[in-house]
């Protein structure tokens, strides 16, 4: 104890008599260290962290499988009940409808009607997950179709001003009373990892503010996530052999529905397993670039504490001839690199909290509520201790003991104890290649990236976004009729499209590029194809949508108010086309897909439909007039205007629905323009990640160069003073320093360029529009890295070539 307290005050000694060594050093590993923060924040957000229930651990999301799938299914309410009434194995299941959307009314002040996504569920919801409300309570056995609400904790503060005088109340939920009964704990934002909803109802009330619900007595329609709380003493091995008897007996009961479903399970609030794979490559390949940058540091910080030993060597030589021990002199070195590496990890910390803040206001291109955001939490902190420790012990290691073993006698006549006679690339050179090896590996990927996004945001989506106002509305949730709805919805396109500014108008279901809409196989008459039927993406569109959106008509004609009544008509884009009549004239022949016919009238130009990196997929445009009643959106309908002043037309159509319907909730309202930067989501992530780390690795590797050709110019000066003084040539000492770094880059060069091609492999499936092995990425990098590096060479070699000789061989 004793020895470790004279050690830590002798390296506090140490770091304040240089204290441009230790600033230098923090830096540097806290740059790597809040890189390795960040990412290891979203890890432990999205894979680590439990979900906000009582007992995580015994908490299941159940979920059925049928044979053949790549996922999990949800359950139907007759698969629910028997689990719930059969499974010995928990104490409770539940059930839940994952997202409902609504309008809400009333908060401080009559506050403007707001869209609000919640969940619809069984009255043990709450008990099952084992929630403790900071106000109120959760759902009673006797509320299951009663009109109560537990709201959500932000919602809770942010219109209703957290008033704690709220439970009991009644606030208006698409157009319905329902009485505040509690507010669920801050943080809990349901079971499922991305969803964020708002409030929850008991499931009774689904029907009435939800759209095709399937009668419950179906077991063929999956609508219901199912959670269960495992029975204290049941392993998760007997949970999943009861489920299994349980799927078996139930197959044999209903095999007409049930006979090819399995049903699985995992821990409630993890990935979900379609997207776990995806998602944990893309993490995995994140923290190995995180880790480069570290090691980057690392180099940096033991470069210097290698210059310092060097400083150091008479000290250490005199205390090894006075019998200091040299386990003894490694241990307080290391003690001094691991007090550097711990003040980096502090500074790291507090980088990565403006880093974790900044990734937070990336946003998916969704219409629902997305919870993407990332913080630091207790393991992250935990985790950036350990990574400090573990990066001053590792990078301390080197230097430790070359300063604990000195050529004594060499050391003591003054010579350079760390130089070992016959060396061409010393360890401080060695280190440096290091560096810019593993730089170069890093900024070949980063401009991988940076060159995916410059193709993505120039890729052609096959409509003009210039210009395009999007504002969405819901009247279905106020409970609109069919009838009313297209009313309404034709009133206030006729009224936006009458603005001044305004060239058109035109309404829709979802904006395109929102990740997903509805789809279903389709297939037309009197063709057979020979494998499955093509799924095809749906939208429903107003007259006049192809036109003000840009998307070109190729063949027929566009909708031309076509009454509900009326037989269907659908346009189709040329993917269609290709992908079901083989590219035969489609005009006038009917398809049909989901049990619903229709005509096509119509053909038009490809354009993205769900992601900008998508392959072209078949969609058909139906008339939304037509389609209202028989398939009401989920979504809500969105507004498409065309105008020069945005944020003009914006203001005056918020009037005219508030002139319509004072109680109608707007939402969604951005420009295409900022609904198309959102669906760069991936490549701006990652080319704002990569860009960052790139950078730091650049900076800390021509750091780490100039520090080792300063070193060599300040050990050489005596050389090169005589050298000056017998009559070289100042552009010759120049070369001879600048030669010298150069050959160092060059190894690295030729050191980092196979690893740099074996690593962009394992990033093909992120890029966009561009080849992993791109020849201008693997040009342009190497030349730019050998570009900074020879300004890092040259900086030294221009303060070599101004030594004087009679001062240099004065002091030496």
């Amino acid at each position: 104890m004793a020895s470790g307290l004279r050690d830590l005050t002798y390296a506090f000694r140490r770091i304040s008599k240089s204290p441009g060594i230790a600033v230098a050093a923090i830096v540097s590993i806290g740059l790597g260290i809040a890189a390795n923060a960040t990412i290891f924040s979203i890890v432990s957000t999205f894979v680590l962290r439990p979900a906000p229930v009582g007992d995580p651990g015994t908490l299941l999301a159940l979920h059925t499988q049928a044979r053949g799938e790549s996922g999990p299914n949800h359950f139907t309410w007759p698969l629910y009940t028997d689990v719930r009434d059969q499974a010995k194995s928990f104490s409770g299941v539940a059930a839940y409808y994952e997202l409902l959307p609504a309008s809400m009314t009333g908060g401080e002040d009559n506050s403007e009607p707001e869209r609000v996504w919640g969940q619809a569920a069984t009255s043990n919801f709450f008990d099952v997950a084992q929630l403790r409300m900071p106000l109120g309570r959760g759902f009673l056995p006797s509320e299951e179709k009663q009109q109560v609400i537990v709201l959500g904790y932000s919602l809770w503060q942010r219109r209703f001003a957290a008033d704690p005088a709220l439970i009991g109340k009644t606030i208006t939920l698409s157009g319905r009373p329902f009485t505040v009964v509690g507010v669920a704990p801050p943080g809990f934002r349901g079971v499922d990892i991305l969803l964020a909803p708002q409030f929850w109802v008991p499931l009774g009330n689904v029907e009435q503010l939800a759209v095709n619900i399937p009668d419950r007595s179906s077991r063929i329609f999956h609508w219901l996530g199912v959670i269960g709380r495992v029975r204290p003493g049941v392993t998760w091995a007997q949970v999943g052999a009861e489920l299994d008897t349980l799927a078996a007996n139930i197959a044999k009961a209903y095999p007409a529905t049930d006979k090819d479903n399995s049903i699985v399970f995992d821990q409630a609030g993890s990935l979900p397993q379609r997207d776990k794979a995806s998602v944990l490559v893309f993490l995995g390949a994140l923290s190995v670039v995180v880790l480069l940058v570290l090691c980057i540091a690392g180099a940096n910080v033991a470069n210097l504490l290698l210059a310092q030993a060097a400083s150091r060597q008479r000290v250490m030589a005199v205390r090894l001839a006075l019998g200091a021990r040299r386990g003894q002199l490694m241990r307080q070195v290391l003690t001094e690199t691991v007090l550097l590496a711990t003040g980096g990890g502090i500074l790291g910390t507090t980088l990565a909290l403006w880093a974790t803040s900044a990734l937070s206001a990336f946003r998916l291109p969704v219409p629902i509520p997305l919870d993407i955001a990332v913080s630091l939490d207790w393991r992250v902190l935990l985790y950036a201790f350990g990574l400090s420790i573990a990066a001053g012990l590792v990078f301390g290691l080197v230097p430790a003991y070359a300063a604990a073993r000195p050529l004594i006698a060499a050391a003591l006549k003054g010579e350079d104890a760390l130089a070992r006679p016959g060396r061409r690339f010393t360890m401080r050179n060695i280190l440096v290649i290091a560096q810019i090896s593993l730089s170069l590996v890093l900024l070949c990927v980063t401009g991988l990236f940076l060159r995916s996004l410059e193709r993505a945001a120039g890729m052609d989506v096959g409509f003009r976004s210039q210009d395009l106002l999007m504002i969405s509305v819901d009247p279905r949730v106020h409970g609109y009729t069919p009838e009313h709805t297209v009313q309404f919805l034709g009133e206030l396109r006729n009224r936006a499209a009458a603005l001044p500014g305004v060239t058109s108008a035109v309404l829709t279901d979802v904006a395109p590029l929102s990740m997903g809409n509805r789809s279903d196989s389709f297939r037309a008459e009197g063709i057979k194809l020979s494998g499955p039927d093509p799924s095809v993406d749906l939208y429903m569109v107003s007259p006049g949508y192809f036109g003000t959106l840009g998307i070109p008509r190729i063949l027929g004609r566009d909708f031309a108010n076509e009454s509900a009544s009326a037989p269907k008509v659908a346009v189709v884009n040329q993917a269609f086309v290709h992908d079901i009549f083989h590219d035969e004239n489609p005009i006038g022949r009917r398809v049909e897909g989901a049990g619903v016919s229709y005509q096509v009238i119509g053909v038009v130009g490809n354009a993205k439909s769900r992601t900008i990196g998508e392959d072209l997929r078949p969609v058909l445009y139906r008339s939304l007039a037509q389609s209202v009643a028989s398939d009401p959106s989920f979504l809500g309908y969105t507004l498409i205007v065309r105008t020069g002043d945005e944020a003009g037309t914006a203001s005056a159509v918020r009037n005219i629905v508030h002139s319509l319907d004072p109680a109608m909730a707007i939402f969604n309202a951005e420009t295409m323009h900022e609904h198309l930067r959102d669906a760069l989501f991936l490549p701006r992530l990652a080319g704002a990640l990569f860009g960052i780390f790139g950078f730091v690795g650049l900076a800390l590797a021509s750091v780490g160069l100039y520090g080792v050709m300063s070193y060599s110019v300040s050990r050489r000066t005596r050389e090169i003073g005589i050298r000056i003084a017998l009559g070289a040539q100042l552009a010759a000492v120049q070369r001879l320093v600048v030669g010298q770094g150069m050959l160092l880059t060059v190894v690295a060069l030729a050191l980092g360029l196979p690893a740099a091609w074996m690593a962009a492999k394992f990033s093909s499936s992120f890029l966009y529009g561009i080849h992993p092995h791109d020849i201008a990425t693997f040009t342009l990098v190497p030349v730019l890295l050998a570009a900074v590096a020879l300004f890092a060479c040259w900086i030294p070699a221009r303060r070599a070539a101004r030594v004087d000789p009679q001062t240099a061989l004065r002091n030496e």
